[in-house]
Protein backbone atom coordinates (compact mmCIF):
# COMPACT_ATOMS: atom_id res chain seq x y z
CA UNK A 1 0.00 0.00 0.00
CA UNK A 2 1.26 3.62 -0.70
CA UNK A 3 1.19 5.54 3.00
CA UNK A 4 0.60 9.54 1.70
CA UNK A 5 1.50 10.60 5.30
CA UNK A 6 4.76 9.38 5.69
CA UNK A 7 7.56 11.91 6.06
CA UNK A 8 9.76 12.80 2.84
CA UNK A 9 12.50 14.50 4.61
CA UNK A 10 14.36 11.10 4.42
CA UNK A 11 18.13 12.18 4.53
CA UNK A 12 19.22 9.77 1.13
CA UNK A 13 22.69 9.01 -0.06
CA UNK A 14 21.30 9.23 -3.77
CA UNK A 15 18.41 9.51 -5.80
CA UNK A 16 17.61 7.29 -8.66
CA UNK A 17 14.87 6.92 -11.55
CA UNK A 18 14.36 4.00 -13.25
CA UNK A 19 11.64 3.76 -16.58
CA UNK A 20 10.67 0.43 -16.82
CA UNK A 21 10.15 -1.81 -19.73
CA UNK A 22 9.95 -5.98 -20.18
CA UNK A 23 13.17 -6.59 -20.98
CA UNK A 24 15.79 -4.03 -19.74
CA UNK A 25 14.89 -0.61 -17.59
CA UNK A 26 16.74 2.89 -17.88
CA UNK A 27 18.04 4.44 -15.26
CA UNK A 28 19.29 7.75 -13.52
CA UNK A 29 21.25 8.15 -10.54
CA UNK A 30 21.96 11.61 -8.84
CA UNK A 31 23.95 11.42 -6.10
CA UNK A 32 23.82 15.01 -3.51
CA UNK A 33 27.47 16.02 -4.63
CA UNK A 34 27.60 15.52 -7.83
CA UNK A 35 26.56 17.95 -10.55
CA UNK A 36 25.18 15.22 -13.58
CA UNK A 37 23.56 12.17 -13.50
CA UNK A 38 24.99 8.63 -13.98
CA UNK A 39 23.13 6.97 -16.30
CA UNK A 40 22.44 2.95 -17.51
CA UNK A 41 20.48 -0.11 -18.29
CA UNK A 42 19.18 -2.76 -15.78
CA UNK A 43 18.33 -6.24 -17.27
CA UNK A 44 14.76 -7.38 -16.04
CA UNK A 45 15.95 -10.48 -14.13
CA UNK A 46 15.87 -11.40 -10.27
CA UNK A 47 19.81 -11.42 -11.05
CA UNK A 48 20.42 -7.99 -12.77
CA UNK A 49 18.01 -6.48 -10.13
CA UNK A 50 20.31 -8.36 -7.05
CA UNK A 51 23.71 -7.67 -8.52
CA UNK A 52 22.37 -3.45 -9.30
CA UNK A 53 20.52 -3.60 -5.35
CA UNK A 54 24.01 -5.08 -3.34
CA UNK A 55 26.29 -2.83 -5.94
CA UNK A 56 24.02 0.31 -4.12
CA UNK A 57 23.89 -1.09 -0.77
CA UNK A 58 27.90 -1.11 -0.59
CA UNK A 59 29.30 2.07 -2.39
CA UNK A 60 26.66 4.05 -0.27
CA UNK A 61 27.49 1.63 3.10
CA UNK A 62 23.69 0.56 3.33
CA UNK A 63 22.28 4.52 3.88
CA UNK A 64 18.77 4.96 2.28
CA UNK A 65 18.35 5.38 -1.92
CA UNK A 66 15.42 7.32 -3.40
CA UNK A 67 14.04 5.23 -5.67
CA UNK A 68 11.47 6.67 -8.29
CA UNK A 69 10.23 4.55 -11.06
CA UNK A 70 6.99 5.07 -13.51
CA UNK A 71 5.11 2.10 -12.09
CA UNK A 72 2.63 1.79 -9.24
CA UNK A 73 2.43 -1.99 -9.19
CA UNK A 74 3.96 -4.73 -11.29
CA UNK A 75 7.33 -7.27 -11.55
CA UNK A 76 10.00 -4.49 -10.91
CA UNK A 77 8.20 -2.97 -7.97
CA UNK A 78 8.14 -6.36 -6.21
CA UNK A 79 11.64 -7.34 -6.82
CA UNK A 80 12.71 -3.64 -5.42
CA UNK A 81 10.38 -3.98 -2.52
CA UNK A 82 12.82 -6.54 -0.74
CA UNK A 83 15.61 -4.46 -0.60
CA UNK A 84 15.49 -1.95 3.10
CA UNK A 85 17.60 0.60 1.60
CA UNK A 86 15.59 1.42 -1.18
CA UNK A 87 12.93 3.66 -0.69
CA UNK A 88 10.79 3.49 -3.50
CA UNK A 89 8.21 6.33 -4.67
CA UNK A 90 5.80 5.29 -7.50
CA UNK A 91 5.36 7.99 -9.80
CA UNK A 92 1.80 7.78 -12.10
CA UNK A 93 2.66 7.90 -16.01
CA UNK A 94 0.47 10.53 -16.22
CA UNK A 95 2.20 12.69 -13.32
CA UNK A 96 5.58 12.07 -15.43
CA UNK A 97 3.73 12.60 -19.01
CA UNK A 98 2.60 16.30 -18.03
CA UNK A 99 6.30 16.88 -16.56
CA UNK A 100 7.81 15.60 -19.44
CA UNK A 101 6.13 18.14 -21.54
CA UNK A 102 6.41 21.01 -19.16
CA UNK A 103 10.17 20.42 -20.71
CA UNK A 104 9.48 18.79 -23.79
CA UNK A 105 5.92 20.48 -25.60
CA UNK A 106 6.03 18.07 -28.47
CA UNK A 107 5.79 15.08 -25.50
CA UNK A 108 8.53 13.01 -27.26
CA UNK A 109 9.15 10.08 -25.14
CA UNK A 110 12.58 8.60 -24.42
CA UNK A 111 13.72 6.01 -22.19
CA UNK A 112 16.72 7.14 -20.92
CA UNK A 113 15.49 10.99 -20.79
CA UNK A 114 12.34 9.89 -18.89
CA UNK A 115 14.96 7.93 -16.35
CA UNK A 116 16.18 11.53 -15.92
CA UNK A 117 13.01 13.50 -15.24
CA UNK A 118 12.22 10.91 -12.60
CA UNK A 119 15.52 11.74 -11.18
CA UNK A 120 14.85 15.38 -11.20
CA UNK A 121 11.11 14.85 -10.57
CA UNK A 122 12.36 13.02 -6.89
CA UNK A 123 15.07 15.92 -6.31
CA UNK A 124 12.85 18.88 -6.91
CA UNK A 125 9.09 18.22 -5.64
CA UNK A 126 9.88 14.38 -3.19
CA UNK A 127 7.16 16.06 -1.21
CA UNK A 128 4.37 15.62 -3.65
CA UNK A 129 5.28 12.21 -4.03
CA UNK A 130 3.79 9.42 -2.21
CA UNK A 131 6.25 7.19 -0.61
CA UNK A 132 5.93 3.36 -0.93
CA UNK A 133 4.94 1.47 2.21
CA UNK A 134 5.52 -2.20 1.40
CA UNK A 135 2.75 -4.43 2.15
CA UNK A 136 3.68 -7.54 4.62
CA UNK A 137 5.02 -10.57 2.59
CA UNK A 138 1.90 -12.55 2.97
CA UNK A 139 -0.19 -9.83 1.81
CA UNK A 140 1.99 -9.72 -1.61
CA UNK A 141 1.82 -13.42 -1.85
CA UNK A 142 -2.29 -12.68 -1.60
CA UNK A 143 -2.33 -10.50 -4.07
CA UNK A 144 0.53 -12.58 -6.66
CA UNK A 145 -2.29 -15.75 -5.94
CA UNK A 146 -5.04 -13.15 -6.65
CA UNK A 147 -4.01 -11.88 -10.11
CA UNK A 148 -2.67 -15.26 -11.50
CA UNK A 149 -6.02 -16.42 -11.04
CA UNK A 150 -7.86 -13.40 -12.68
CA UNK A 151 -4.73 -13.98 -15.56
CA UNK A 152 -5.96 -17.84 -15.59
CA UNK A 153 -10.22 -16.98 -15.17
CA UNK A 154 -9.52 -14.78 -18.00
CA UNK A 155 -7.81 -17.24 -20.42
CA UNK A 156 -10.32 -20.20 -19.68
CA UNK A 157 -12.81 -17.52 -20.99
CA UNK A 158 -10.88 -17.12 -23.84
CA UNK A 159 -9.87 -20.57 -25.02
CA UNK A 160 -13.63 -21.99 -23.90
CA UNK A 161 -14.99 -19.31 -26.44
CA UNK A 162 -12.33 -20.00 -29.11
CA UNK A 163 -13.44 -23.76 -28.96
CA UNK A 164 -17.14 -22.93 -28.96
CA UNK A 165 -16.81 -21.16 -32.36
CA UNK A 166 -14.95 -23.65 -33.89
CA UNK A 167 -17.58 -26.77 -32.80
CA UNK A 168 -20.42 -24.67 -34.09
CA UNK A 169 -19.07 -25.19 -36.92
CA UNK A 170 -18.25 -28.87 -37.41
CA UNK A 171 -19.53 -30.47 -33.86
CA UNK A 172 -22.70 -28.13 -32.20
CA UNK A 173 -23.93 -31.71 -30.86
CA UNK A 174 -21.16 -31.18 -28.07
CA UNK A 175 -22.88 -28.02 -26.60
CA UNK A 176 -25.52 -30.19 -26.61
CA UNK A 177 -24.31 -33.19 -24.92
CA UNK A 178 -22.30 -31.20 -22.13
CA UNK A 179 -23.63 -27.92 -19.98
CA UNK A 180 -19.52 -26.90 -20.01
CA UNK A 181 -17.70 -27.14 -22.92
CA UNK A 182 -14.44 -25.87 -20.35
CA UNK A 183 -15.71 -29.13 -18.31
CA UNK A 184 -13.53 -31.91 -17.58
CA UNK A 185 -15.64 -34.57 -19.39
CA UNK A 186 -16.34 -32.36 -22.62
CA UNK A 187 -12.46 -31.78 -22.62
CA UNK A 188 -12.12 -35.92 -22.06
CA UNK A 189 -14.76 -36.28 -25.04
CA UNK A 190 -12.94 -34.10 -27.63
CA UNK A 191 -9.72 -35.64 -26.60
CA UNK A 192 -10.90 -39.40 -27.63
CA UNK A 193 -13.20 -38.37 -30.11
CA UNK A 194 -12.80 -35.00 -31.66
CA UNK A 195 -15.68 -35.13 -34.38
CA UNK A 196 -18.85 -36.82 -34.96
CA UNK A 197 -17.61 -39.38 -37.23
CA UNK A 198 -14.96 -40.70 -34.83
CA UNK A 199 -18.00 -40.42 -31.93
CA UNK A 200 -20.06 -42.31 -33.79
CA UNK A 201 -17.58 -45.12 -34.90
CA UNK A 202 -16.78 -46.03 -31.44
CA UNK A 203 -18.10 -49.34 -29.82
CA UNK A 204 -20.94 -48.26 -28.10
CA UNK A 205 -19.42 -50.25 -24.98
CA UNK A 206 -16.22 -48.36 -25.03
CA UNK A 207 -18.71 -44.99 -25.29
CA UNK A 208 -20.68 -45.93 -22.45
CA UNK A 209 -17.37 -47.25 -20.46
CA UNK A 210 -16.21 -43.07 -20.70
CA UNK A 211 -19.42 -41.46 -19.69
CA UNK A 212 -19.93 -44.01 -16.35
CA UNK A 213 -16.15 -43.27 -15.88
CA UNK A 214 -17.32 -39.80 -15.86
CA UNK A 215 -20.15 -40.34 -13.14
CA UNK A 216 -23.05 -40.06 -15.57
CA UNK A 217 -26.19 -41.78 -14.28
CA UNK A 218 -27.03 -44.95 -16.55
CA UNK A 219 -30.09 -43.82 -18.03
CA UNK A 220 -28.72 -40.82 -19.40
CA UNK A 221 -25.94 -42.57 -20.69
CA UNK A 222 -27.84 -44.77 -23.10
CA UNK A 223 -29.83 -41.29 -23.87
CA UNK A 224 -26.51 -39.89 -24.86
CA UNK A 225 -25.17 -43.53 -26.97
CA UNK A 226 -28.44 -42.58 -28.77
CA UNK A 227 -27.97 -38.97 -29.31
CA UNK A 228 -24.67 -39.79 -30.74
CA UNK A 229 -25.98 -42.48 -32.84
CA UNK A 230 -28.80 -40.51 -34.73
CA UNK A 231 -26.81 -37.45 -34.99
CA UNK A 232 -25.87 -35.56 -38.44
CA UNK A 233 -22.57 -34.41 -39.22
CA UNK A 234 -22.56 -29.95 -39.38
CA UNK A 235 -20.39 -29.81 -42.31
CA UNK A 236 -18.56 -32.45 -44.79
CA UNK A 237 -15.81 -34.34 -43.58
CA UNK A 238 -13.05 -32.79 -45.52
CA UNK A 239 -14.57 -29.47 -44.15
CA UNK A 240 -14.36 -31.10 -40.63
CA UNK A 241 -10.77 -32.19 -41.35
CA UNK A 242 -9.81 -28.11 -42.39
CA UNK A 243 -11.92 -27.13 -39.11
CA UNK A 244 -9.87 -29.70 -36.78
CA UNK A 245 -6.42 -28.70 -37.93
CA UNK A 246 -7.62 -24.67 -37.42
CA UNK A 247 -8.89 -25.04 -34.08
CA UNK A 248 -5.56 -27.66 -32.84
Amino acid sequence: MIDTNSQNDTEFAAFVGIDWADQKHAWALQCPSALKAECGHLDHTPEAVEIWAAELMRRYGGRSIAVALEQSRGALLFMLTKYAHLVLFPVHPTTLAKYRQSFRPSGAKSDPSDAGLLVDLLVRHREKLRRLNPDTEQTRTLQFLVEARRKFVSDKTRYSNRLTAHLKLYFPQVLDWFSEVSSLIASDFLEHWPSLEKAQKARPATLKRFFLQHHCKSLSVDHRLEEIRRAVPGASHAMQAQLIAWSS
